[in-house]
């Protein structure tokens, strides 16, 4: 099986913080699942942070504690990432790591990507330039689901068919697009009879009393809107005529906003039990399952693209109640699972104001997400149906939850998905080495011509540039010991990170004493190769604090003339 650097940085896979959110718990389920099963001889870490590897060896203890050696890859090495081959990225930023890739060769290692949310324009615009930026056919963006896909899809022919009317362009290689689904850990979520009974009892809930549970976090207008699932439990309630209980389990930005959450989903459930629970802590969103008999979650937002929780909710052996949207559509199946409750949007073509006022700024992203969620209806009836269904009878509870259990077990496992992603990398390696030569005049674009080098993109800035030929000397009264003070103030200094350093500038300076005067090739000479472009601009830094000087400046007339 192939293997792939995996793009690290603790905010990806850390989900500690007060802000959790779905992508912390996705990446941490990834990694974890990673290190149990990877078919692998050692695991390839590529350090996108500032912080020394060691600092994050706590992290991975907490994640998944493992034998296998690791090898971190510095992200100022991408060379490196010859060997595994792939560079498997937590984000769908295939455009500027392809950009980033180019000057290494476009065959030196793949890239593969994965879809979160593709509701943002800093999501559709990572997509769409993936049809301008040096994207391969060995490269892949993993969709979660395959109406994740389909959107991925329509929105690459838009911009596909965009290109070919204005500019005529008729070449789109395009990045594999392989739908597989997140995953989880099963055996993290299996329930046990002593959590319920003490979930139970922290609750004020009876042991025989029917429990439904969400779990996720709380916004109205980006997550889902509450108050659906608050009215189909309130009439199934009223249409069984038992009591139900509901644990919400989940946080938001702040204490305030989350008790307002719990206060306004409450009035639409006036006979229900209802049961907040802060849902960040581990050892609560790990545990809580086993206080519920059905699980509840009725997204209707444009920002879900998957949904974890339903599996996580058929790991631990529950029947689930979820809409008919996106992701839950490919886990839950219905009637056997649990049941899914269709949902109606618009046709195509009444939300274009929609987008018109979100792409002019004229609302926000959440009022964005709160329209078109508002637009999207559920089948209210059928959600009673089902949820009565559940409560009124426990062996369709049991029949249900074990159905869901061997389903996760089976297919959304980490066991299960990480060697199709293993295999998925294996063949973009097959497609990478078969990969033909590349047309000439696309051979010799490296540069990214949206980031430019700056003494490119702003030649004419200044009176000219310096030349190979151009004589060098001391300035008048200068000393190696007088040019050390001057290029280490402060405001000297700045930049110093892109500067040569002052072993280098004294075997200059002495070149310079001993000969009163060289050229640029000669000083540049005195250095080995790989840092001689690095000195060659450095000089100039020398020039500006006037430690050296040109025998023959730049002439201002005739540049003002051209």
């Amino acid at each position: 099986m192939s293997n792939a650097a995996i793009f690290f940085h603790p905010d990806g896979y850390d989900t500690t913080g007060t802000r959790l959110m779905g992508r912390h718990s996705a990446g941490e389920s990834f990694l974890r699942g990673y290190l149990r099963h990877a078919q692998a001889d050692k695991v390839h870490l590529f350090n996108a942070s500032t912080r020394p590897p060691a600092n994050f060896q706590p992290l991975l203890d907490r994640i998944e504690p493992h034998a296998r050696p690791v090898r971190w890859l510095d992200r100022t090495a991408r060379g490196q990432l010859s060997d595994p081959g792939c560079l498997y990225l937590p984000q769908p930023t295939l455009a500027p790591e392809a950009w980033t890739r180019r000057p290494l060769g476009r065959t030196r290692y793949s890239l593969c990507g994965i879809t979160h949310t593709t509701a943002t324009h800093l999501a559709t615009d990572l997509l769409a330039d993936m049809m301008t930026a040096p994207v391969e056919a060995w490269d892949a963006l993993i969709c979660t689901s395959d109406a994740v896909r389909s959107s991925v899809q329509a929105l690459l022919e838009q911009t596909r068919e965009h290109l070919r009317a204005r500019l005529g362009a008729t070449r789109f290689p395009t990045p594999e697009l392989a739908t597989i689904p997140l995953g989880v850990n099963a055996s993290d979520f299996a329930r046990s009879a002593e959590q319920r009974t003490a979930w139970r009892e922290c609750l004020d809930i009876p042991q025989d009393a029917v429990v439904a549970l969400y779990l996720g976090r709380f916004h109205a207008a980006a997550k889902m809107n509450p108050a659906t699932m608050a009215l189909a439990l309130e009439a199934a309630a009223v249409s069984t005529g038992k009591p139900i209980y509901w644990i919400v389990a989940g946080w938001s930005a702040t204490d305030d906003t989350t008790a307002d959450f719990h206060k306004q989903t409450q009035a639409f459930c006036p006979s229900i039990h209802y049961r907040p629970v802060d849902g960040r802590p581990p050892e609560t969103r790990f545990s809580i399952w086993s206080a519920a008999d059905v699980f509840i979650s009725f997204s209707e937002n444009v920002q879900e693209t998957f949904g974890l929780t339903p599996v996580e909710a058929m790991a631990a052996g529950l029947p689930s109640v979820v809409t008919d949207w996106n992701g839950y559509r490919e886990t839950v199946r219905h009637g056997i699972d649990g049941f899914r409750i269709a949902t109606t949007a618009p046709r195509p073509g009444l939300g274009r104001d929609l987008a018109y006022h979100f792409a002019n700024g004229w609302v926000t992203y959440e009022a964005y997400l709160a329209a078109t969620a508002q637009m999207t209806g559920i089948d209210h009836p059928a959600a009673v149906t089902a949820i009565s269904a559940l409560v009124t009878n426990p062996d369709l509870r049991r029949t249900m939850g074990q159905a869901a259990a061997r389903q996760a077990q089976a297919h959304f496992d980490w066991s299960a998905i990480i060697p199709r992603y293993q295999a998925l990398w294996s063949e973009l390696a097959a497609r990478r080495a078969a990969a033909a030569p590349e047309a000439p005049d696309l051979a010799v674009i490296v540069d990214n011509p949206r980031r430019l080098d700056p003494f490119q993109l702003f030649a004419t800035y200044p009176t000219g540039p310096l030349s190979s030929e151009t004589l060098l000397r001391m300035a008048p009264g200068m000393t190696q010991a007088l040019a050390r003070t001057r290029l280490t103030a402060e405001l000297s200094a700045m930049g110093a990170w892109a500067l040569p350093g002052l072993a280098e500038i004294d075997l200059a300076l002495s070149h310079l004493a001993e000969h009163e005067q060289a050229t640029v090739a000669d000083l540049v000479a005195l250095f080995a190769v790989r840092r001689q472009g690095f000195l060659e601009r450095g000089l100039l830094w020398l020039v500006k604090f006037a430690v050296i000087e040109q025998v023959s400046p730049p002439d201002v007339t005739q540049a003002s003339e051209t």
